[in-house]
């Protein structure tokens, strides 16, 4: 009977059930066999009280265990510290980006300028010189305003620059490749040569080459500073359930990237800041690739302020430039799912892997070149859908002299 009465209460604490309706342990069972002598009821009683004992302080142990997860669970995370420390991972990504798009355009400016007047004679060459100019300035921005401005002032015709706008969206995604190879850890160098050559450059060339090394730092460190912040997220469920609602609803997630796009106004800090998250297990590949098709659209903000008081042809290339990252992002929405097997599939080509922070930017060089691909071959219909929508202000008038008239 002892070993039956034994077996009773320990199979219990083995399997990990708790066999009591109610909170505490049961008192101790009092067992009385006629065939066993008083010694022998006397230690199998003994037995069962320390069975039972042990049975009560591992119920009361695992009790312990979830009220402690609950309580730390009810704590949450420290909202105002991770808030804080992204903001400042931004800000100094932000101004690395700023330095460094400085004196790339101190440095190479004139010569971008004079590569896009002088090659893009047809809408090969002005894609070409779009990439090359993007990736030289490290700014798809900042080569479309160069464009919008040489629209404007008559040295560059509205339909040598569409090529120019579309070459840009390839130029840079040459700025996620480099984050995705995760070299954060090499910023500090970068930011002390840069400074040494910004304090001892004698001549202003250096200074603008240390400032462009400073930015470049500044922008990996930020980078570094916005992971290390996001860090505690990993063991976030709300937010892990937040990033798979944007995987699996794909519209939600290119809205919040664009929204975020708008507000940082650089599509490359939403990237790379993707990338990131990624590369922590943050993010998942559908949402990573939702989030990026956002920020394609999100980036068309700036450029289209600086269309404002610019000519018609001006103006036509802003819009040019919105209307085709819409109609691209409107497509990889709809396709998302084959663009994030195609990236994982050639990411694993490339020897890659399953790393996942690869694989987004693999998956935004494959939009942008496949984008690139197909409205290439439409380039002169569209430019004259656009020319018709929005016609110079002199071909205006005269149509609505013939109105009148």
């Amino acid at each position: 009977m002892s070993i039956i009465v034994a077996a009773f209460v320990v199979t219990p604490s083995i399997l990990g059930k708790n066999l009591y309706w109610i909170d505490g342990s049961l008192a101790p069972l009092e067992i009385s066999v006629n065939a066993q002598t008083p010694a022998g009821v006397e230690e199998a009683q003994q037995k069962n009280n320390k069975l039972s004992q042990n049975s009560g302080e591992a119920t009361k142990n695992s009790q312990q265990g979830k009220s402690t997860e609950s309580k730390e669970e009810g704590q949450g995370l420290d909202i105002f510290k991770i808030i804080t420390g992204a903001l400042a991972g931004l800000v100094l990504f932000l101004y690395g980006v700023t330095r460094m798009a400085e004196g790339l355009e101190a440095i190479a400016g004139d010569r971008a300028k004079s590569l896009i007047s002088k090659f893009t004679t047809n809408r090969y060459a002005g894609v070409a010189t779009g990439a090359v100019a993007t990736t030289i300035l490290d700014s798809s921005s900042v080569t479309i305003i160069i464009v919008i401005a040489m629209v404007s002032a008559g040295l560059l015709s509205f339909v040598e620059s569409l090529g120019v706008v579309l070459g840009s969206n390839i130029g840079t995604t040459l700025g996620a490749q480099i984050v995705a190879f995760k070299i954060s850890e090499y910023a500090p160098i970068a930011m002390f040569v840069g400074l040494l050559l910004i304090l001892l450059g004698k001549k202003e060339r250096w200074k603008q080459i240390g400032l462009v090394i400073l930015g470049i730092g500044l922008l990996f460190f930020g980078l570094d500073t916005i992971e290390t912040a996001m860090e505690p997220f990993k063991d976030y469920k709300p937010f892990i359930k937040w990033m798979e609602t944007l995987g699996n609803n794909t519209l939600l997630g290119a809205g919040v990237g664009a929204l975020f796009t708008v507000l940082v106004q650089s599509s490359s800090a939403t990237v790379a800041i993707i990338i990131i998250l990624a590369s922590q297990g943050l993010i998942s590949l559908p949402a990573g690739v939702a989030l990026m098709l956002g920020a394609e659209v999100g980036t068309c903000a700036d450029t289209l302020v600086a269309t404002f008081g610019r000519d018609r042809p001006a103006v036509r290339t802003g819009i040019f430039h919105l209307l085709f990252n819409l109609v691209c992002a409107a497509v990889g929405i709809l396709f998302a799912s084959q663009l994030a097997v195609l990236a994982q599939w050639i990411s694993q080509l490339a020897g890659a892997g399953d790393d996942i922070a690869r694989q987004i930017a693999n998956a935004q060089l494959i939009f942008n070149v496949l984008g690139v691909t197909l409205a290439i071959a439409f380039l002169p219909w569209i430019a004259r859908a656009l020319e018709r929508l929005i016609p110079d202000r002199q071909n205006q008038n005269r149509q609505a002299e013939r109105v009148k008239g």
